[in-house]
């Protein structure tokens, strides 16, 4: 049971992909409030200061317990923007020392960091990727966005590892060098909720890569108008249920979906279980 900081170092979730419009900040969003909500003590990081997405779901957060008599569990936040040196040694350094920082405060008081990253290739993408205890790679479900994992060709095979999948086969096996390991997790979002020919093409060859890469799929958030508009209040789904209003069977199932995603990440594991605070209801 988790009730006060031990000297354990914080286990770090990364969000990231190379592509944008693929949902890590509202999938980063709610598992750090989904981990408040069970009882950890969460820390987050937005490195993707130029687009700022996760911080400004943040900020919303923010203004809406300064607006309402209703308050809801907030991260400890901290946004890192880009190293702005034209010196490709002085930048890197640079955004080391950012991220360095940012995680030794974190680390002393919370359970969790849970890390956005941006939808490019950056060095400081690539420095989160070589942190993380679990990387979460959040995945439109189309062959477009199955390239980031792999090449495919006509015939629909896997002809081998695409650029993204490389990396990330690189920083684990630094890891691994020191005597460690990158629990990743793909998801795919955006689900349709229908059967279709597409979907289950995608599902077969990500089980394919799957294979070849060591990662495990699951099934990530559908398509679904309520995310953007908890996005302007800085709420999630799994806020809603404090307020005492019916919610709709398309919202019963978006926070589902979230409950999924948090037992694959399997907090309990990773950090023992935590009391849930008095003032809000279980997830």
């Amino acid at each position: 049971m988790v009730s006060e900081k031990t000297n354990r170092a914080a286990h770090i979730i990364v969000f990231g992909n190379e592509k944008g419009g693929s949902g890590k900040s509202t999938s980063a969003m709610h598992v750090a409030i989904a981990l408040l909500r069970l009882g950890y003590k969460v820390g987050t990081i937005d490195l993707d200061a130029r687009q700022g997405t996760f911080t400004r779901y943040m900020k919303n957060r923010w203004s809406y317990n300064a607006q309402t008599e209703h308050s809801v569990p907030c991260p400890l936040h901290m946004p890192i923007e880009r190293s702005r040196s034209e010196d490709i040694k002085e930048r890197r350094a640079e955004e080391e020392a950012f991220l360095s920082m940012a995680l030794n405060e974190l680390q002393v008081s919370c359970d969790f960091v849970v890390i956005d990253t941006p939808g490019t290739d950056s060095y400081l993408s690539r420095l989160a990727h070589g942190k993380a205890d679990t990387l979460v790679t959040p995945m439109n479900d189309s062959l477009l966005d199955l390239d980031l994992l792999a090449h495919i060709n006509g015939n629909n095979e896997v002809e081998g590892l695409s650029v993204y999948a490389v990396m990330v086969q690189e920083q684990r096996q630094d890891r691994r060098d020191q005597g460690q390991d990158i629990d990743w997790i793909v998801m795919r979002n955006r689900l349709t909720h229908h059967k279709a020919k597409n979907k289950e093409l995608v599902g077969n060859l990500l089980d394919e890569i799957a294979l070849l890469c060591g990662f495990r799929n699951v099934h990530g958030f559908g398509e679904r108008v309520i995310f953007r508009e908890l996005f302007a209040q800085g709420l999630t789904l799994l806020d809603l249920k404090d307020f005492n209003q019916s919610l709709t069977l398309s919202q019963i199932k978006a926070r589902q979906e979230v409950r999924q995603l948090i037992q694959a990440i399997a907090p309990e594991r990773k950090m023992g279980y935590a009391t849930p605070p008095k003032n809000t209801k279980d997830l």
